[in-house]
This record gives C-alpha cells, sequence and structure tokens, in this order.
C-alpha cells in the first residue's frame, strides 16, 4: 500500500509539473499573439476582445450559479482594486511590445518577482533572509545586463516594461491577501469583468474593426489566456509551489523560440547573460524556501 501511495504521489508531482509547464507555453504564445495584434490596434481593444473571450467560457462553464455566487463574494471589492493594477501592468508591458523583441520584453518584465520580493516586507510586513536579499540584487544586477545601458538604455519601451513589472508586483501582493478567500474560477469572472469595464471606453473610442485574421488572433488570445490560467491553477492543485516556481522561467525559453521563430529576433548577448542570472536568483530564491522549510 506504501508503494501504490509513492507511486501516486508521484503522479500527482508529474501532472503538475507537466500542467503548470503547458500553462507557461501557452502564456508565451498569448504574449507573442498580442505583440502581432499591438501593431494595428490598441491594447485596450484588444483587452476588450480577451475579456468578452473569458467572460464567455466562465459563462458557459459556470453557468448562472457562477455569476451569482461572485455577486456575493466578500472579495469584490478587494479585486477591484487588483484589477487596476494588473490592467496597468498589461497596459504598460503591452505598449512596450511594440518596440521591444519578445526575448528582451521578458527578461527585462523578470524583474517582477524580485519587486515581490521587495514589496512583500513593505506591504505584508515579511521577513525576508539574507540569501534572498542576495538573490534580488543577483536579479536586479541581471535585468540591469539585459537592458543595456549602451543599447537599450532607459528608453520609454524599457521604462514601461519596468513600470509593468513594478504594477504586477503589487498585483501580485494583493493577490496574495484575496487569494485564499475564494474559489479560482470566480476570481477570474471578477478579474475579467473589472477588465471590460475599464477597457470598454477606449477600446470604443479607438476602434478600429479587425479584418478576419485580426479576429483569429483575438480569439486566441482570450482562450490562449483563459486556458492558462485553467492548466496553472490545476497544477498548483497536484503540486507544491516549491517544485513548481522554477517552471516560471520556461517563459523566457520560450520568448527566446517563439521571437526567432515568428519575427527572426536574434537576442543580444546581454540579454543571454541577464536571462541567465534572473533565472540563478529565482532558483536560489527557490532553494533558499525549499531548504528553509525543511529545517
Amino acid at each position: 500500500m506504501a508503494d501504490v501511495a509513492i507511486l501516486e504521489t508521484r503522479e500527482r508531482v508529474l501532472a503538475g509539473i507537466l500542467l503548470t509547464g503547458a500553462a507557461y507555453f501557452l502564456f508565451s504564445t498569448q504574449d507573442a499573439s498580442i505583440k502581432l495584434l499591438v501593431t494595428g490596434m490598441t491594447v485596450w481593444q484588444i483587452m476588450f476582445f480577451r475579456s468578452i473571450t473569458t467572460l464567455s467560457a466562465c459563462a458557459a462553464i459556470g453557468g448562472r450559479k457562477l455569476f451569482a455566487d461572485t455577486v456575493r463574494s466578500p472579495i469584490v471589492r478587494p479585486m477591484l482594486v487588483r484589477s487596476a493594477f494588473t490592467l496597468a501592468a498589461w497596459l504598460c508591458y503591452y505598449n512596450a511590445a511594440r518596440s521591444l523583441q519578445l526575448a528582451e520584453l521578458t527578461t527585462v518584465y523578470y524583474a517582477a518577482p524580485i519587486i515581490v520580493t521587495v514589496l512583500s516586507v513593505v506591504m505584508l510586513g515579511e521577513k525576508v533572509p539574507m540569501l534572498r536579499w542576495l538573490a534580488v540584487l543577483i536579479g536586479f544586477a541581471g535585468v540591469f545586463v539585459a537592458c543595456d545601458p549602451t543599447h537599450l538604455g532607459l528608453s520609454v519601451p524599457v521604462l514601461l516594461v519596468l513600470a509593468a513589472a513594478f504594477l504586477w508586483g503589487i498585483a501580485i501582493v494583493l493577490l496574495r491577501k484575496t487569494a485564499l478567500a475564494e474559489r479560482s474560477m470566480i476570481q477570474l469572472l471578477l478579474n475579467n469583468f473589472y477588465f471590460l469595464l475599464f477597457s470598454a471606453g477606449p477600446a470604443l473610442l479607438w476602434w478600429q474593426t479587425p479584418d478576419w485574421t485580426q479576429l483569429l488572433l483575438l480569439a486566441s488570445v482570450g482562450a490562449l489566456g483563459g486556458f492558462a490560467q485553467y492548466l496553472l491553477f490545476e497544477g498548483m492543485k497536484r503540486t507544491a509551489a516549491s517544485i513548481l516556481a522554477p517552471l516560471e522561467y520556461s517563459s523566457l525559453l520560450w520568448a527566446f523560440a517563439l521571437g526567432f521563430a515568428i519575427w527572426g529576433d536574434v537576442p543580444r548577448r546581454e540579454v543571454f547573460f541577464g536571462a541567465a542570472l534572473i533565472i540563478a536568483a529565482g532558483l536560489l530564491i527557490v532553494g533558499t524556501e525549499h531548504f528553509r522549510k525543511r529545517l
């Protein structure tokens, strides 16, 4: 019986790793689709279509009961604040996508997990061990190298990505306060409902009628984003966060591969070095946390 239990545990862990890895691939593919779209329409319009697609999926899956439960949820107001920060982060990120390679965009954006560590001290009063602060410094060094002051410098697109990372860091800290208070489908519905409210006005004001290719890309953005979130939630149910955390850095590899496959981008040497430092910082944070829990 013990061997069967161990086998089931291993299968659950493997399933969690596969689901989470697939989720990050889909998120990267979504980013590539949005990068293709932002050359011909506003980010507001893309977010508007994405929200409608995700809300339609929520309605098909959860029906009236899901909407009724959402109205009565205690996180309706906290989610409004969190969604505002998330939307602001996405607006900065995808506007920067017009000017940066996908690999550059993703690498610089990986300042976000490092910023979360700093904000967790300021906003949540968490205690951070010295090794984690070392990881923060290594991560910031990676972002600095990837930006390469002699090449990208502090240009508007780079500042937009850094602003996106900061805003997303705040959204993640706020997520820690609401994640345990409600189930994932309600959070998903509320998040996209607020996105729809925020983006509807500007999207209609600067409306550009999409062609068939753009319509397919818009539909794919909604489908990829929604399915990726579902896979991520399912993966987290099966496997410890300390095991799954390093998989987030697979997004960097997908960004490099997709950028080369779609646009023929060959990232500069500094981007590779920066990505390596950022991954090392993330693994150091995960390893420190895992070792602390074992002690």
